[in-house]
């Protein structure tokens, strides 16, 4: 129980650290194109880093879903209809899962020299993304999470408890 009510204040914690980059993991595109809402709100919360000065570019990261959208091109739109410069936005659309998203990240770090970043996804999934990061040896990460909350919500925390000590 402590290591869940820890992950959630940890996730909730409001971020105003500045960092180089944003790394937002993707999530669901719906069928019709449009952006699942938990993904339009981790979106939300990315822009609100990059407007309010504390990221310089926008990672973002995730896989070709099973409705046919590569979730990182489908993200990207949305900031830039937002107006975020197309030169602000890196896309990932390896981000299968989180691991993969974290080493993909990692392998960017060279060509686009940050030091430090602040990865945004759910509250509940924070805790492991940064020690995900940690575990592959970069160590300047913080995080960041809408105020979207969903019933599915305890099972993932759970499932992310699972996740945290299965690696």
């Amino acid at each position: 129980m402590g290591h869940i009510i820890y992950t959630t204040i940890d996730g909730l914690t409001k971020n105003e650290n500045k960092a180089d980059v944003a790394v937002i993991l993707g999530n669901k595109v719906n069928e019709d194109g449009t952006l699942s809402e938990r993904l339009e709100k981790r979106l939300e919360c990315g822009l609100k880093l990059y407007q309010n000065g504390q990221v310089k570019k926008i990672i973002v990261s995730g896989g070709l879903d099973k409705e046919g959208f590569y979730e990182g091109d489908k993200m990207k739109e949305y900031l830039i209809k937002n107006n975020v410069p197309s030169s602000a936005v890196i896309i990932d659309n390896f981000g299968n899962n989180t691991l993969a998203t974290v080493k993909n990240t990692i392998a960017l770090q060279e060509t686009l020299s940050f030091k430090s970043i602040i990865v945004v996804s759910q509250y509940f999934h924070l805790t492991r993304i940064k020690m995900l990061f940690k575990k592959q040896g970069f160590k300047n990460v913080s995080s960041a999470s809408p105020m979207y909350f969903e019933v599915r919500d305890f099972y993932s925390l759970f499932r992310e408890f699972v996740a945290y000590y299965i690696g």
